[in-house]
């Protein structure tokens, strides 16, 4: 178990001997990370305590051959952050139905930054109104999904996003 009591799971980094990546050009590097299934952690973010629609996400996104990990409801940014970058993820999507998703998803694109993983793509979800998306989409996130958006849609715009799909077909 990590620091967040999650299922431990080795980073990608880790599935090749540390050894064996010191032997790999810079540019090589880039290709054992490609080979694996994308990565993506879905958070609750605050106390919103509502989870069957990252729930169905979750299940949706590993039908699709992505690699999900799942942190569970009512985390902190720093949580979620912390989370993303021990599991070596390529997204976070965030699920927030409380209202409070201008300030938390703020923080959490501002510790990320701060982590060094301005690399890892964003995006979020819930009860969002349209207004609030151009402020989300200036932090950083990619995507914002609100209720009754088709999965094809949310799967099309993530292959987009992650360059490519999942492994499974």
């Amino acid at each position: 178990m990590n620091r967040l009591g999650l299922v431990a799971r080795l980073p990608r980094r880790m599935l090749v001997p540390a050894a064996c990546m010191d032997t790999l050009t810079p540019s090589e590097r880039p290709a054992v990370k490609a080979s694996r299934p994308k990565r993506i952690l879905i958070g609750k973010v605050g106390l919103d305590g509502h989870d069957r629609g990252a729930k169905f996400i979750v299940r949706a996104l590993r039908n699709a051959g992505y690699e999900v990990i799942y942190t569970g409801i009512r985390k902190t940014p720093e949580q979620i952050v912390c989370a993303a970058i021990d599991e070596d993820v390529d997204a976070i999507g965030l699920s927030l139905l409380s209202g409070a998703h201008n300030e938390l998803f703020a923080r959490v694109a501002e510790l990320l930054g701060q982590a060094g993983g301005t690399d890892i793509v964003l995006f979020g979800g819930g009860t969002i109104p349209d207004k609030d998306v151009p402020y989300l989409t200036s932090l950083g996130f990619r995507r914002i999904f609100t209720p009754g958006t088709p999965l094809a849609t949310i799967l099309a715009a993530l292959a987009t996003d992650l360059g490519g799909q999942g492994t499974r077909k």
